[in-house]
C-alpha cells in the first residue's frame, strides 16, 4: 500500500485531526498504565517481599543442610575402600555408626538368630528401621532372596517402620525391581558413598521424612 502527501487545506485539517486524536489516545493510554501502576504497587510489593522471603529460606535451607553435612563428616566419615577391608562384623558396626551419626540411636543385632536384621535404629519421629548388612568382596551381587527375607521378618518379627538392605557391593536387577514393589529399600554401593562418604543422611538419601510404617506388624 503506498501513501500520499495529503492535498489541500481540507486534507491537511482531517490529517491533523487524526494526528491530534492517536496523540491524545497514546497520552491516556500511558496515563492508565502509570495509574494502574500506582493502584497495584502494594500489591507488586507484597509479591516481591514474598519472593525475596522464599529465595532466601531456600538460601537459608541449603546454607544449614551443607553446614549440616559438614557436621556429620567431621563427625564421622567411612571410604568405601575402608569398607571393602572389612569383615562382616565390623561392617554392621560401621553401619551402626552412620546411623547413630544421623540422629538413629542404634544398635547392632547382628548373630545367629537375627532374622535377617543386623543393625536396627528408633528414631522419635520417623520410627524404627532395620537394617540387613551384605558385605561382599568388590563386584559382588546381592539377590533378591535378601529381599524376600527382610520383606517378611521386618514388621512380624521387628516390628519396622523401615526396612533396607545395605551392601558395599550391588544388587542384581531382579533385587532392585523386587525391593522397589514391595517397600524394601537398598543402599548399593554408589548410594553407600553418598551416605558414608559425603555425608548424606540416610533418611535423607532414602527419602524417610516421617513415622509411616511399610510393614505389617505383629499383633
Amino acid at each position: 500500500m503506498r501513501f500520499r502527501c495529503p492535498r489541500g487545506a481540507a486534507e491537511v485539517l482531517s490529517a491533523g485531526v487524526v494526528a491530534l486524536a492517536v496523540l491524545v489516545l497514546a497520552v491516556r493510554t500511558a496515563a492508565g498504565a502509570v495509574q494502574a501502576l500506582e493502584d497495584a504497587w502494594p500489591l507488586l510489593l507484597a509479591l516481591a517481599l514474598l519472593a525475596a522471603a522464599v529465595t532466601a529460606w531456600r538460601l537459608a535451607r541449603a546454607i544449614q543442610a551443607r553446614r549440616g553435612d559438614a557436621e556429620r563428616l567431621a563427625t564421622l566419615r567411612i571410604t568405601l575402600s575402608e569398607f571393602d577391608a572389612m569383615d562382616d562384623r565390623q561392617f554392621e558396626y560401621a553401619l551402626r555408626d552412620l546411623l547413630v551419626r544421623d540422629g538413629w540411636p542404634a544398635r547392632r543385632v547382628g548373630g545367629g538368630g537375627d532374622q535377617a536384621a543386623d543393625v536396627i535404629g528408633d528414631h522419635t519421629q520417623r520410627g524404627r528401621i532395620v537394617v540387613q548388612a551384605k558385605h561382599t568382596r568388590v563386584g559382588g551381587k546381592v539377590g533378591s532372596s535378601v529381599m524376600y527375607a527382610v520383606k517378611g521378618t521386618a514388621g512380624p518379627a521387628h516390628r519396622a517402620d523401615h526396612a533396607v538392605v545395605v551392601t558395599n557391593g550391588t544388587f542384581t536387577r531382579d533385587a532392585m525391581a523386587w525391593g522397589d514393589r514391595h517397600s524394601v529399600l537398598w543402599v548399593d554401593r554408589d548410594n553407600l558413598r553418598c551416605w558414608a562418604e559425603n555425608g548424606t543422611a540416610l533418611h535423607e538419601l532414602l527419602g524417610l521424612s516421617v513415622r509411616r510404617s511399610r510393614f505389617k506388624r505383629a499383633a
